[in-house]
Parts: structure tokens; C-alpha cells; sequence
């Protein structure tokens, strides 16, 4: 955790330093879809629309509880900073999980099993480097 935050640090200092983030922030965010292996995987796009040209992507992997308002919130921050954002959904269909029970399930389910993980998020990964605005060299997760 440490790590992460650290590099997100550091990619928001050398976003100030090179101008990609300007006092005027208009962050838009967005529901969208992609799928992964016919699964309906359902995101959130997160962009300041202030900012012209090319910018660093970012994934935000949710936490055990699925695709909900925080990891959404997360990626508003990030666009705030200059990034694009997108809050992916490693459980498929938008499932968010409401009791810790089915949280344990649904993240015992995906983790069984790393190829649909993994095949997931490079799904989403993919879905972001061809987002017209993301520069897809520069992405971090």
C-alpha cells in the first residue's frame, strides 16, 4: 500500500511539474462497458476535460466489496490530478457485494481461478489505452 501511494505521488508531482494539471479542473466521469471473454464488465471513466492531448492512465482495481462509489471516487480524484482513470470491475456485471460473506466469495471466486483475473484486468487495461485521450505508453495500475 505504501508503494502505491508513494507512486502516485510521484506521478502527480511530475504531472505539476510538466503542466498536466491546471487550476481550472472540470472532471468528468462516466459509466462505461467492456467486456472480457463475453462477460459484460461495467467501469467507470473518470477525465478532466480541461486538459487537451495525451495523458497517463491509471487503473483502479476496487476492493473485495466490487465496483462501487469509492473506487469511483478514487478515480475522480486521480482525473483531478491530471490522469485519465478508469475504476475497473473484476467481478463482471457491476456485482458489488453487500455482506462480508459475499465479499469473501466473490474474491475467493476470482482469486481461484488468476486466468480470468488476469484476462480481466487486461481487459480493462485495454478498454483504457484506446480511450482517445490516453497516451497508452503511459499507464499505471
Amino acid at each position: 500500500m505504501y508503494r502505491i501511494i508513494l507512486n502516485l505521488l510521484v506521478m502527480a508531482l511530475i504531472c505539476m511539474s510538466t503542466g498536466q494539471v491546471s487550476a481550472g479542473t472540470k472532471v468528468r466521469g462516466e459509466a462505461v462497458e467492456y467486456k472480457d471473454s463475453g462477460v459484460v464488465m461495467k467501469g467507470y471513466l473518470a477525465y478532466d476535460e480541461n486538459i487537451k492531448g495525451k495523458r497517463p492512465g491509471v487503473l483502479v482495481v476496487h476492493e473485495w466489496w466490487g465496483h462501487n462509489e469509492y473506487a469511483r471516487r478514487r478515480a475522480r480524484m486521480l482525473a483531478e490530478l491530471g490522469y485519465t482513470a478508469l475504476a475497473v470491475d473484476m467481478y463482471g456485471d457491476g456485482k458489488q457485494a453487500m455482506h462480508t460473506d459475499d465479499a469473501g466469495k466473490f474474491s475467493s471466486k476470482l482469486m481461484k481461478n488468476f486466468d480470468v483475473a488476469r484476462s480481466r484486468f487486461t481487459a480493462a487495461m485495454n478498454f483504457l489505452k484506446q480511450q482517445p485521450d490516453v497516451d497508452p505508453g503511459r499507464i499505471a495500475y
